[in-house]
């Protein structure tokens, strides 16, 4: 009479982590797995652990695979390149979790995928190839971090030094950063929160999920990194302004701008994240109106006062928190977004009324995504003239102004002084002569 023997301890979060591993190379963007994937938090947070340190190290895995895998990797092979990469970012970058699980986990996980159990024993022989080199593998270079498609040109607009703190912000991580809706100490206290710049508040660590943080359910902070909180606050109009904010899910900025007490318009095309956008302004009490709809062609009944464009973008400026987005994006990847950035300027500007205040902004740490932007904008949108930003405008940050008033963040950067670096951020602001 047949038995089923039980898993062995530790394979279904390996399982899991696999199959979420395999989903982000293929091109999704990652996102922690949950309780609903893993009851288990224990589980839960290692298999994190290990999914997070394959996309973080994926460079020096990518050079590792390489060395190790003489005809490449196999086609059609299910699970066996996210198995492999997750095995090796524990022996090689991950010591304290021990070799022998990381080597007899991933043989038994490839065995129960039917597409690649019959590289079971390439899987163990590589492994051990890899325990064998560990100790050189570990010591591999940070250079391997960054892809070239984006080295050069983040080594020339940024500088070398800023390049090294791009790799340590990449295997760090992003802290956790939240914009309050009421300046309150007692609240900071808490969260075990530290204030960085004007009312953003930061995090470093937690052993909590963020809903059932202090606050959360009664509405009193939303979760918005320290750049992406920027732009809203450099729109410079009074009270009662009527504001359009375009591509507004999930709304972060829409809330500050409702919190500076304009009356705004959250447009956004996904009605998904829209959604979002409802849920999030309904626990924090705020009001907007909301549309679905393309902010290509949007056609107000009346010109706005203001208006913030948070263009779609390359995202790269995000790396801290989506490590893939480095590897996913192209050279052809960022022009079709520039020209995309270009239709939506247009109708931004027609949206704004004379004497009116635009704001560009992006995630991207690409120049061709944010300042030849502002020169293409310039140029093309007759009537529309830069405000630049002041440096007193941005207390605790004054780096990240230009000497022509633009914005740009970047990892390297440490807002208010505080470690843990920001987003990359671009922001300019126009006026409509």
């Amino acid at each position: 009479m047949a038995h089923n023997k039980p898993d062995p301890a530790g394979l279904k979060l390996r399982l899991v982590a696999a199959q979420r591993l395999k989903s982000v190379l293929a091109g999704d963007n990652f996102s922690p797995l949950t309780a609903s994937d893993l009851a288990d938090g224990r589980d839960r947070a290692l298999a994190n652990r290990l999914i997070t340190t394959a996309l973080r190290r994926q460079g020096q895995l990518n050079f590792i695979i390489h060395a190790l895998l003489d005809k490449g990797m196999p086609g059609k092979s299910g699970t066996f390149e996210a198995v492999l990469r997750l095995s090796l970012a524990q022996l090689v970058f991950l010591p304290d979790l021990g070799a022998h699980s990381a080597l007899f986990l991933a043989v038994e996980a490839t065995k129960r995928d039917p597409k690649a159990r019959h590289l079971s024993g390439l899987m163990n022989a590589v492994l051990r190839n890899a325990q064998a080199n560990s100790a050189k593998f570990s010591m591999l270079s940070d250079d391997l971090l960054i892809p070239d498609t984006f080295g050069d040109t983040w080594l020339e607009a940024y500088g070398e030094d800023a390049i090294d703190a791009f790799s340590d912000a990449l295997l760090s991580g992003a802290p956790l950063d939240l914009t309050l809706k009421d300046d309150d100490q007692d609240l900071i206290d808490s969260l075990g929160a530290e204030r960085v710049i004007a009312d953003t508040v930061r995090i470093d660590q937690r052993d909590r999920p963020v809903e059932a943080l202090p606050g959360y359910a009664e509405g009193r902070w939303w979760v918005q990194d320290a750049a992406s909180a920027i732009p809203a606050r450099l729109l410079g109009l009074p009270a009662g302004a009527r504001v359009l904010d375009l591509c507004a899910a999930p709304g972060g900025k829409t809330a500050q701008l409702i919190k500076a007490g304009h009356l705004v318009t959250a447009l956004d095309s996904d009605a998904k994240r829209m959604e979002r956008l409802k849920e999030n302004l309904a626990r924090l009490d705020y009001t907007a109106e909301i549309i679905v709809g393309d902010a290509g062609t949007f056609a107000p009944n009346s010109p706005y006062q203001g208006v913030l464009l948070d263009a779609p973008c390359s995202a790269t400026g995000t790396f801290r928190r989506h490590p893939e987005v480095i590897w996913h994006r192209s050279v052809n990847d960022v022009a079709g977004r520039v020209r995309l950035q270009r239709a939506l300027l247009t109708n931004a500007f027609r949206c704004l009324d004379t004497g009116g205040v635009l704001i560009y902004c992006v995630c991207s740490l690409e120049p061709a995504e944010g300042e030849d932007q502002v020169a293409w904008a310039l140029d093309s949108l007759p009537g529309l003239e830069l405000w630049p930003v002041d440096k007193d405008e941005l207390a605790g940050l004054e780096s990240a102004v230009s000497a022509t008033g633009l914005v740009r963040t970047h990892p390297g950067l440490a807002p208010g002084g505080r470690d843990g670096g920001m987003d990359g951020f671009f922001v300019a602001r126009f006026r409509r002569r």
